[in-house]
């Protein structure tokens, strides 16, 4: 007799909230290394560190650019690596293919991306899941990944 596999139940929006809320320090802490080099590469050139900050350069729009970057690649580094950012440990939430498989470096940074648009919309792509027969995200969606929570370990 063969065990069928159990499926795996959709990961609520709350879960999804609880990992972003982990995810936001590593990846804060991480700009403000990205910050801190800016700085200092303003400062090293001879430019008054208080006119970044006063107005807004061209420069800060790369800054934004590095860190939006960097986000990324902390995240599809991690779901590429195990399926897991370090947020998703905790709550012991994956990403992986339709299949079940950690999915491909496109489809992670697609994913990333459409998440990015979508936390820029107040998070609506989030919400959107609520609504959703699968209760998928937009970035679920686009790009053909789900996010699935793992049963608890046993001891043994």
């Amino acid at each position: 007799m063969t065990d069928a596999p159990t499926p795996r139940r959709p990961t609520l929006v709350f879960w999804r909230l609880l990992a972003l809320v982990y995810d936001v320090f590593p990846v804060v802490a991480l700009w403000m290394l990205a910050s801190l080099a800016f700085t200092l590469g303003y400062t090293i050139a001879g430019h008054d560190p208080h006119q970044n900050i006063a107005a807004f350069s061209p420069l800060q729009w790369v800054l934004w650019a590095v860190c939006w970057l960097i986000g990324g690649l902390y995240a599809v580094l991690s779901w590429h690596r195990g399926g897991q950012t370090l947020g998703m440990r905790p709550w012991r939430l994956r990403v992986v293919d339709a299949s079940g498989a950690l999915a491909s470096w496109r489809a992670l940074w697609i994913r990333y991306a459409v998440g990015a648009v979508s936390l820029a919309l107040a998070g609506l792509g989030f919400w959107w899941a609520w609504i959703d027969r699968d209760r998928l995200t937009w970035h679920d969606r686009a790009s053909g990944t789900r996010m699935e929570r793992m049963p608890p370990r046993t001891k043994a």
